[in-house]
């Protein structure tokens, strides 16, 4: 990062001076470090006084755009090619890219993800091939990298599963006396608002505070747990939860890129030093559907996905961007041409990935098989093969 007065821009212009997010009615309290409108603050307070900054080169800034324009335009790569038939399932993160992005900026190289189904964004901040969680979308590979190497967890289907195993990783990172220090290891779980309601979750906030754990839990509220909103899920605010199991919570702005590398960077840093588990919501809007077997006009109204799209988390940054003249239109309409770029081959690749052998879907469910697993294979291949049979 860059050294400096953090009050003053690149430009030499000073940010807005709150010490703390205005309140805006209708809207809850939370940390932000850049308004919908592109408008810079300089510091923001959490619950607990912690004051939250950023102080970016105007290299860094532009980076962490090109991100969020990057993954999002990949993102929708992998829809489209799921609405054609080339993978079986795409879960989108389409509004998600600035919490995604920001995080996974947050972490340190030794550190260690774990993700849900949806952390594209993440695992691209982490330096993975993006072709990658497709293969396992189309059903011929079970995604191909490698989570040691890149120190970022297989994607995880059952709901809030991850958090255990998490919890446990960091159980072990302590216990191997690999915290204390700048250099310390620090872990982050990721899943969303309705995986608080899962069981996993809840005995993962027990044992990593009775365990002092160097864990942040990660939690992205994009409003809703498939159908079901926000108010049918919590009385409360989702940080606060934290409290109950004795570590601190925060929320934080989670269409504001700057805000949600802040907040997590803390987070991570205060885990690697010892101080234990934190919990952050990153409060954020999932603008497509859950997954591409969703409907989500069947639960929710236009209006509000329209009041949520004021709130883009790309156009933000382009705003301020423009206002803060870190950038101009040739920069934007390059990042655009890396984007389409990039998209382009991601689908080549994938529209040249063999066809998923059915029968496999047996390989991976016991490590040493099992008799009755061997009589449902010989089964489905005998299934399979009488459709062989009939086309001649």
């Amino acid at each position: 990062m860059a050294k400096g007065d953090p009050g003053v821009t690149s430009r030499g212009r000073r940010a807005a001076p709150r010490s703390k997010r205005a309140a805006v009615a209708g809207e809850p309290e939370l940390v932000q470090l850049l308004t919908p409108e592109g408008e810079r603050i300089e510091s923001a307070l959490g619950p607990d006084g912690t004051e939250y900054r950023v102080d970016f080169t105007d290299e860094e800034y532009r980076g962490l755009y090109r991100d969020l324009v990057l993954v999002r335009k990949l993102d929708a790569e992998a829809t489209a090619l799921q609405r054609q038939g080339e993978l079986g399932l795409w879960a989108s993160l389409l509004g998600q890219e600035a919490a995604q992005v920001g995080s996974g900026r947050a972490l340190r190289a030794q550190d260690m993800a774990f993700p849900t189904y949806r952390e594209h964004g993440v695992l691209y901040c982490r330096g993975i091939d993006p072709i990658m969680p497709l293969g396992l979308f189309r059903g011929v590979d079970q995604g191909g990298w490698d989570p040691n190497e890149f120190k970022f967890n297989m994607y995880t289907i059952v709901i809030g599963a991850q958090t255990l195993h998490a919890t446990g990783y960091a159980m072990g990172v302590a216990m191997d006396g690999k915290t204390g220090s700048d250099d310390g290891e620090a872990v982050i779980a990721y899943f969303g608002d309705g995986a608080t309601s899962q069981g996993d979750v809840n005995e993962a906030f027990v044992w990593a505070s009775v365990f002092n754990t160097p864990l942040v839990f990660f939690c992205q509220n994009n409003q809703y747990a498939i159908s079901e909103p926000l108010e049918r899920q919590t009385r409360v605010p989702l940080y606060q939860r934290a409290g109950g199991f004795g570590f601190p919570g925060v929320r934080v702005d989670g269409n504001d890129v700057l805000a949600s590398y802040a907040v997590t960077r803390h987070a991570l840093d205060n885990a690697r030093h010892g101080q234990g588990p934190s919990l952050i919501e990153a409060y954020t809007y999932r603008m497509g559907a859950h997954t591409t077997s969703d409907d989500p006009t069947r639960y929710r109204i236009a209006s509000e996905v329209e009041a949520w799209q004021a709130k883009d988390p790309i156009a933000r940054m382009k705003a301020f961007l423009t206002r803060q003249q870190l950038a101009d239109e040739s920069f934007f309409a390059e990042v655009d041409e890396q984007a389409r770029a990039e998209s382009v081959h991601l689908r080549e690749r994938v529209l040249a990935m063999p066809n998923p052998e059915p029968v496999t879907m047996f390989d991976h469910v016991y490590p040493n098989g099992s008799p009755e697993l061997d009589e449902q294979r010989a089964q489905f291949t005998k299934y399979l093969e009488s459709f062989e049979g009939s086309a001649h």
